[in-house]
């Protein structure tokens, strides 16, 4: 999280009537009036570098945007514009174009971690891939987000548009909400988000939210939009598909009102390392259900929200840490034993993360709620991974070097070379020396940024980032190995454009 920036905005938002600068447009970019088109929404100072972003060929728009990065643009800047042209152009309906969305806040943080001259670079690197997407999906002639005209207090919520599968009127009614009071319509926008399963759906609507203080507030309902429609989706598709009604629907709120949770306030207790250690094992082995009621039971005695949420983090790395590889593989960038990209340990590590960002922004009812979603999205999948985690005691009797030095540089040859094996087992080495962690960051941090890690490289990067600064010492390095083994999993596939970028800053 950017928490300075973060808690400055959070502050300014209660209660406080926003004037939301859609802008209208009266006439198409054909020039001439459209009797019955929707209107384009209209960023106002960041619509001239959105609009190029959308409408220039990532290639050029490369060199277009390094020019004027050189003549004074602010990364923050290309980060907020990218950000809302996604939203307009793909509405959180589109794979690739939601994957570009989560990743710009991590790219953005890990720019800020690099020397001046290689900041651009992590940013640069998830533009590309947004314009590019962008491209290849028409442009602006295939926006997805239009102004919303004749807003106001009608007498659906947006919990009754969704369950309709009413996708305008859930867009309205949740509209109406945000246009008054953003962080009320963050709550209400809980109520749908949080039943089903689906990490796209939880870590879309964290980095929407946290996107928020770098945009500005004025644009809230442009990037909270995507969720709504997310979720309105997901719910069609379920009907269309014949599928039940998910189980959490009914299991969260009935845990809520067996422990009084949603009035409950919220608990202080500090777990013991052991008591923390066990409810991640309860969490990473039970079934969905008896670890969402777990939880439940551990916030009703008192436990802390931030010692429960590290127990869904530590559940969430012992599944990547765990992973024996995937069996086959997917597409040339995935081979077979690979543990990048879209891969559990991977996934449930995102969405724990998101599912803990989230409860510390939202009312009394959704804090607990969302750690409890987070137990029951995380647990139920060790039956897809083996019961021994990485570093095995054999990788371990193979790592010879004493130093810290020694082990960084063996640690960049793993990775190099492909090696999760040993890579997991220096670095496991490395924590135990007490050594300072930056230097091992950085280390890892070249390659989030030079690599593509099937969409993933720069997002589980900065997850283990927030993982690793709020874990307790006894826990904190299981993080640094799970991103160590990734990081070796994910090497040999260059981020696409990123080479051009590096000539044309000339780095």
């Amino acid at each position: 999280m950017i928490e300075s920036s973060r808690r400055a905005f959070l502050g300014g938002l209660g209660g406080t009537a926003l004037s939301v600068s859609l802008g209208t447009t009266l006439f198409g970019r054909t020039g001439f009036a459209l009797p019955f088109a929707e209107e384009d929404l209209d960023f106002g100072e960041l619509e001239p570098l959105a609009a190029l972003i959308q409408e220039t060929p990532p290639g050029k728009l490369q060199r277009v945007l390094i020019a004027k990065l050189k003549a004074g643009l602010d990364l923050r800047e290309l980060v907020a514009a990218t950000s809302l042209a996604n939203a307009r152009t793909f509405g959180g309906q589109d794979y690739t174009g939601y994957h570009c969305m989560m990743a710009m806040v991590p790219a953005f943080e890990l720019s800020k971690r690099l020397p001046a001259r290689l900041a651009p670079l992590p940013v640069l690197k998830v533009v590309y891939r947004t314009a590019d997407h962008i491209q290849a999906n028409g442009g602006r002639a295939n926006e997805s987000l239009h102004v919303l005209e004749g807003v106001g207090d009608g007498p659906q919520s947006l919990r009754a548009a969704f369950l309709a599968r009413d996708l305008d009127g859930a867009e309205r009614a949740f509209a109406a909400v945000c246009r008054k009071d953003p962080r009320a319509a963050y709550d209400d926008l809980q109520s749908i988000l949080q039943e089903n399963l689906d990490v796209h759906r939880v870590v879309l609507a964290w980095r929407a939210w946290e996107t928020l203080p770098i945009t500005g507030e004025q644009h809230a309902e442009t990037l909270l939009r995507q969720s709504v429609r997310f979720c309105v989706d997901a719910e069609q598709e379920r009907v269309r598909r014949g599928r039940p009604e998910p189980e959490l629907r009914g299991l969260l709120p009935a845990l809520l009102e067996r422990h009084g949770l949603a009035t409950k306030p919220q608990g202080s207790r500090k777990a013991s390392d052991e008591e923390l250690d066990e409810l991640s094992l309860v969490v990473f082995g039970a079934s969905k259900a008896d670890a969402a009621a777990a939880v439940a039971e551990a916030l009703a005695s008192g436990m802390s929200h931030a010692d429960v949420g590290e127990a869904l983090a530590l559940a969430a790395n012992a599944l990547l840490l765990n992973d024996p590889g995937r069996a086959q593989a997917q597409g040339n960038e995935k081979p077979v034993g690979s543990v990048h990209g879209a891969s559990v340990g991977v996934h449930a590590s995102d969405s724990a993360r998101a599912w803990r960002n989230i409860a510390g922004v939202s009312n009394a009812r959704n804090a607990p709620a969302s750690l409890i979603a987070g137990a029951y999205h995380t647990a139920g999948q060790s039956h897809r991974v083996g019961k021994q985690a990485f570093p095995f005691a054999r990788h371990l009797d193979g790592v010879r070097e004493a130093s810290a030095d020694e082990l960084l540089a063996s640690t960049r040859a793993a990775i190099t070379d492909g090696d999760q094996e040993r890579a997991a087992a220096l670095v496991f080495r490395y924590g135990s020396l007490d050594a300072p962690p930056r230097p091992l960051f950085d280390l890892l941090l070249e390659y989030a940024v030079s690599e593509d890690g099937a969409l993933h490289a720069e997002k589980y990067y900065y997850t283990v980032c927030e993982e690793f600064a709020s874990a307790r010492p006894t826990f904190r390095w299981r993080h640094a190995v799970a991103l160590a083994r990734v990081t070796a999993s994910e090497h040999g596939w260059p981020a696409p454009g990123l080479a051009e970028a590096r000539a044309a800053l000339g780095v």
